[in-house]
């Protein structure tokens, strides 16, 4: 798959580890999403688009690159792809943020649209759809389907873990995106759970269960 970056940066492997372990506590578990997203993006981003602006040094008028045009929207897909948006914004602070929200059947496991508020002009922007847990890959394709109903277009799609099954059906679904993925586990079980995994994202970040 072209379109896939696997994560190999020892910092990610090690944060991952740590949001593994199940003693992880809440606060300690969503700074490190934060951390783990802001690390990522790092990476997703490295082909903004910049143009050369004029600027005055103590010593002389320059010109330099910055960050070009609309710049970037960062998409959570709510409610647990809210706790990587901090590490985004720490990145780039002028990005907006739109909202997918999608809730998944406990019975199929098929996603269910709630809610969609995106960035205008939502076409003239990178847009960056983040979420930790990439599972059946369902919601994910969902919310990039939206997002192309309403006219986006540069879309790359950021987990921090995500199953075979998922990666694939997202794949399959929109080759045209770049996704970035910070592991990719063994499989998914009979209840739809990553394995290894690290248990329900959206629990751990927010202290509900």
């Amino acid at each position: 798959m072209q379109n896939v970056t696997i994560m190999e940066h020892p910092l990610i492997k090690h944060k991952i580890s740590m949001l593994r372990d199940k003693n992880t506590g809440t606060n300690e578990f969503r700074t490190l999403v934060e951390e783990i997203a802001m690390l990522m993006g790092f990476e997703a981003l490295r082909d903004l688009p910049t143009e050369d602006v004029e600027i005055e040094t103590p010593i002389e008028t320059t010109k330099q690159p910055m960050i070009a045009g609309k710049k970037l929207a960062v998409v959570p897909i709510l409610r647990a792809g809210l706790g990587m948006v901090g590490g985004i914004l720490n990145l780039v602070p002028t990005a907006k943020v739109g909202h997918i929200g999608l809730y998944r059947d406990p019975e199929t496991h098929e996603p269910h649209e709630y809610y969609c508020k995106l960035p205008e002009p939502i076409d003239q922007r990178t847009i960056l759809v983040v979420d930790p847990m990439l599972a059946t890959g369902g919601s994910g394709a969902d919310a990039v389907t939206m997002i192309k109903e309403h006219g986006g277009k540069n879309i790359k799609f950021m987990c921090i873990i995500a199953a075979p099954e998922g990666l694939e059906k997202l794949h399959e679904a929109h080759p045209d995106i770049q996704i970035y993925v910070g592991s990719l586990d063994r499989e998914l079980n009979e209840n739809a759970y990553i394995c290894p995994g690290l248990g329900d994202a959206g629990d751990r970040i927010f202290g509900t269960k």
